[in-house]
């Protein structure tokens, strides 16, 4: 595999990581079929992880992401308050627009789900916690670069055929571009216009979180 960070063997550990939280729990060959690893290597990066708590094997023998890693995630969302800040009220967007919302923040060429509310409709749109997406594509990679509107910026099948979605940016006290929130689902609901239904709760639910930022 190409090297992300020049340290060939921490980007092999991270990639095991990375197949363990999207696949598991998987046997050995499963998670060398995953990584494109020579045996030996996804062996001794599992097993030396396991050590350290990152990995754990179930009743089966089997390689899962390990216990270690939820109090890693705890000390970074506490480290973020911006995530638990935010939540009451992505989650009054989410029951507002009846869709699923995500905020969503720039990590390097990429952007980050931080958090993500589920639509209470059968047929909706799942972005992960933790996903990482590209930018440009989408409403929110756009507004994370700059490129959109002032208010909200609203796209239609842009990164995936049938969704559509608006997002609007979240300020730091500072006043620079901190995140973006956003409201994501299926074109047919949405329509092939949804900044016209959602632009302005989206909006308002982002300046909402920009001055709950400045006076924290």
């Amino acid at each position: 595999m190409e090297s992300v960070s020049g340290v060939g063997v921490l980007d092999k550990a991270v990639l095991v990581l990375r197949v363990l939280g999207r696949d598991a729990p998987l046997g050995l060959a499963e998670l060398q079929q995953a990584t494109g690893l020579p045996r030996a290597t996804a062996h001794r990066l599992a097993v030396a992880l396991e050590e350290h708590g990152l990995v754990r094997r179930d009743s089966a023998g089997r390689f899962c992401l390990g216990f270690e890693l939820i109090a890693m995630g705890r000390a970074a969302s506490e480290s973020f308050p911006l995530a638990e800040l935010a939540r009451p009220a992505l989650l009054a967007l989410r029951d507002a627009t009846g869709e699923s919302v995500q905020l969503f923040v720039r990590e390097g060429d990429e952007r980050r789900c931080v958090v993500s509310l589920q639509s209470t409709h059968g047929l909706r749109w799942i972005v992960p916690e933790g996903a990482r997406l590209p930018l440009g594509v989408g409403s929110a990679g756009r507004v994370l670069i700059g490129d959109g509107s002032l208010e909200w910026t609203e796209s239609v099948e842009e990164r995936e055929p049938g969704v559509a979605s608006v997002s609007a940016p979240v300020a730091g006290k500072d006043g620079s571009l901190l995140a973006a929130v956003s409201v994501s689902g299926p074109v047919e609901r949405m329509s092939r216009h949804p900044g016209k239904n959602f632009g302005g709760a989206v909006a308002h639910c982002a300046r909402s979180l920009s001055a709950a930022l400045a006076a924290s």
